[in-house]
């Protein structure tokens, strides 16, 4: 697929895009219209060695993908990489500038671009360039109005796959049979 960059502007200092760019587990916030079925890979959300799954939703095609957060330059850069398609033959790249335009405003620009490594992978993506340029495009719109206009609402976030908050071992501590019960399991 060809490379693909988009960009908005932004009405927020930014560090504060940064750090909500930053945290993968908010990409269901704005991403969630072509990212579905968006799950965390690891129980830190946050910086270099976040991961996510999710299914790409295609009109002609859908696939199975995960990215992960390889680079961060705070507050400047955001470089993920990942795989796509099936069982995860094609390399994947979005890499996300922060620019400042001014001391309340950002430019955000959003340059994905993939590697598919077959013939039929080539094909599939032969014309996926303009739909992945429409749904990223949308995205950092609806990254903009998170900003600007703020609903007051907790926004989507991703959670990790069979992950229970309320009886998970903290920093690497056995759950008790008194603690599962006091949370309501058995």
């Amino acid at each position: 697929m060809r490379q693909v960059t988009v960009g908005t502007v932004i009405s927020a200092p930014r560090e504060r895009v940064f750090d909500y760019v930053a945290d993968i587990s908010l990409r269901p916030s704005y991403c969630d219209h072509y990212l579905k079925d968006f799950r965390l890979a690891r129980a830190n959300p946050v910086g270099v060695g976040a991961a996510a799954s999710f299914l790409l939703d295609a009109p002609v095609f859908s696939d199975r993908g995960e990215i992960a957060i390889v680079v961060t330059n705070r507050p400047r850069q955001i470089a993920e990489e990942g795989r796509v398609g099936r069982r995860g033959r094609s390399r994947t790249v979005a890499i996300y500038d922060f620019i400042r335009e001014g001391p309340q405003t950002t430019r955000v620009e959003l340059t994905t671009f993939s590697d598919p490594t077959t013939f039929v992978d080539r094909f599939k993506q032969r014309r996926a360039h303009r739909w992945v340029r429409r749904q990223t495009k949308k995205s950092l719109e609806r990254l903009r109005r998170i900003f600007e206009e703020p609903q007051g609402a907790e926004p989507v976030r991703a959670s990790v796959a069979a992950w229970e908050g309320a009886t998970a071992p903290r920093f690497g501590g056995r759950v008790t049979g008194r603690e599962k019960a006091a949370s309501g399991e058995r």
